[in-house]
């Protein structure tokens, strides 16, 4: 039998941890084919979504997905996130929360009985309270320097 992953687990954890905290869990998510996110608001093939109850309605963490339904300028728009593309969850407020090394699909880094550990993703550290996150660091160097829209970040809201 196969090796069940941790990390959905971790993530339904963090995610716990935030919400009883009263932080706000944020998701950085590496953008694949894959991945179903609206694609105006990536950057550098990564995005960061605010997760929490009142910024999404059906949020469902499965083991192999995250699915949500979200309004990006007030248009709702539906949400697939599979959990290998998952880069980190952390609280907004402090920076604290779990990261993750994302190369490629989990059924690929799995390990083999001849390298028990050797191929597995390892864990590093999310940035501290004063980072800032990976996503909003510099403009892109491939020419993408046009200003920040009005209202500054995308943030979502709950639908009902």
């Amino acid at each position: 039998m196969a090796d069940i992953s941790t990390k959905p687990y971790l993530l339904r954890a963090i995610y716990e941890w935030c919400t009883d905290s009263g932080y706000t869990p944020y998701l950085a998510v590496k953008v694949d084919a894959a991945t179903t996110v609206p694609m105006e608001y990536v950057k550098k093939g990564e995005i960061i979504l605010n997760i929490s109850y009142g910024a999404t309605s059906g949020l469902k963490m499965d083991n192999d997905a995250i699915t949500f339904r979200a309004r990006f300028n007030g248009v709702s728009r539906e949400l697939y996130i599979p959990v290998h593309n998952v880069l980190a969850i952390y609280a907004n407020e402090n920076g604290q929360g779990m990261a993750f090394d994302v190369s490629a699909p989990a059924a690929e880094t799995a390990p083999t009985a001849a390298e028990p550990l050797a191929s597995a993703p390892g864990l590093s550290a999310v940035p501290g309270k004063n980072a800032t996150p990976a996503a909003e660091v510099a403009p892109a160097p491939d020419g993408d320097n046009d200003p920040p829209k009005k209202g500054g970040r995308p943030t979502l809201t709950r639908i009902k």
